[in-house]
């Protein structure tokens, strides 16, 4: 009987260390790098880069490196999305080189010694107009989009309103928006009548008592925050399957956000939820989830309606909530070219009639020095006109 509960325990063991060094493997060996693109001219990278004097964590995927530069900035402001990548993106790498960013302290950028003066709004916002400037630089693109996500989106308007000639276009996703008041109040609505379906008393009671607090935990338990989940598991489950993702990289997540968020100063106006940016000299285009209760997609439509931008559009995910890539991987490409599409005929008419207004201003001296009406070209003119209807 003894000799039968030894060679069990043996048995044991030895499935355990199996399980051990299999896992080591998994994280520690074969994590930390990207799978390569077998596609010609496609690019499969994932880097450190030191922005701003601190070294920084890039991921850039395309299958064809002469495609337009997607720049993803993730929300948080320290919850990095670079580990979700593979979840929505490989279709996006057909016509896009993708590149993600966990900035300083977030996901695989995390560093426990960097001392709380490094965070700031500018210092992120000076950050991302460096990276861009070496996109830029290195794919030889005069423009690059720009993608930003929840806390993302705010950073992500802030850089295209200081460097509009950086950028194509903006794409705003879980799009902060409204005032602190504001989200407050709609989210607990929403946790009320989503507590009073599920016979959620206790939770029906904290929503309508404006001094108790509402988490981010009950968005999730109610699908606030993913629609057809009621728990942040598929997130982690993602995370922890991320190639470039390591055990420590996975671990350091909630480090980082905490870093972040406890650390960042508000020193670039608007501050988030405090104000809003009015303008934009760039297209806009907001991907909704229709059922986004952390940054209430009601609040972002409403936003959009106020903003003024040279082409703005609005696009629903009627299965999101506030992970629209992430809960739609299917559509987010398809509407992202439909976007890019609508971007390029933007750009393409602002051409014609920025050549137009050229030739025109040329003109238009030569027949004033001879004390004569200027002649405009009827030629140039009509183009013109055609762009502006195209």
């Amino acid at each position: 009987m003894k000799r039968r509960v030894r060679r069990v325990l043996l048995g044991l063991t030895a499935i355990l260390l199996l399980g051990l060094v299999g896992a080591t493997l998994e994280f520690v060996v074969l994590r930390g790098r990207t799978p390569a693109i077998s596609t010609p001219g496609s690019i499969a990278s994932l880097e450190k880069q030191q922005l701003g004097g601190v070294d920084q964590w890039v991921l850039i995927r395309g299958q064809d490196r002469t495609k337009p530069v997607l720049l993803f900035l993730h929300g948080g402001p320290g919850m990095p999305a670079m580990y979700l990548a593979h979840e929505f993106q490989s279709e996006l790498e057909r016509d896009f080189v993708v590149v993600h960013w966990d900035r300083r302290g977030a996901g695989k950028s995390f560093d426990a010694h960097l001392p709380a003066a490094a965070f700031s709004v500018r210092q992120t916002l000076s950050d991302t107009c460096e990276l861009t400037e070496r996109l830029r630089v290195r794919f030889q693109q005069q423009r690059i989009y720009l993608v930003g996500h929840s806390w993302g989106s705010h950073l992500g308007l802030l850089a295209v309103r200081e460097r509009p000639e950086y950028y194509s276009a903006f794409i705003g996703m879980g799009q902060l928006a409204g005032t602190r008041e504001e989200v407050d109040a709609l989210r607990r609505a929403f946790l009320r009548e989503a507590a009073k379906k599920a016979a959620d008393s206790a939770l029906q009671a904290r929503a309508a008592d404006a001094s108790k607090e509402v988490t981010e935990g009950d968005l999730f338990r109610c699908g606030g925050e993913l629609y057809a989940s009621r728990s942040f598991w598929p997130i982690l489950r993602t995370e922890l399957a991320a190639p470039e993702y390591t055990l420590r990289d996975a671990l350091n997540v909630k480090k980082g956000a905490d870093l972040v968020g406890r650390e960042m100063k508000y020193d670039v106006a608007p501050k988030p939820l405090e104000g809003e940016i009015r303008k934009i000299d760039v297209p806009v285009f907001f991907f909704l989830g229709r059922h986004d209760f952390n940054t209430p997609s009601e609040l972002a439509a409403q936003y959009l309606d106020r903003l003024d931008a040279p082409l703005k559009r609005l696009v629903w995910f009627e299965h999101s909530a506030h992970f629209p890539f992430f809960e739609e991987p299917d559509r987010f490409p398809k509407e992202t070219l439909r976007a890019a599409d609508a971007v390029a005929e933007f750009w393409g008419n602002r051409s014609n009639s920025e050549v137009a207004a050229h030739v025109a201003a040329v003109a238009e001296p030569s027949g004033a020095a001879n004390g004569s009406q200027p002649v405009r070209s009827e030629t140039n003119r009509t183009s013109s006109a055609a762009g502006s209807r195209r």
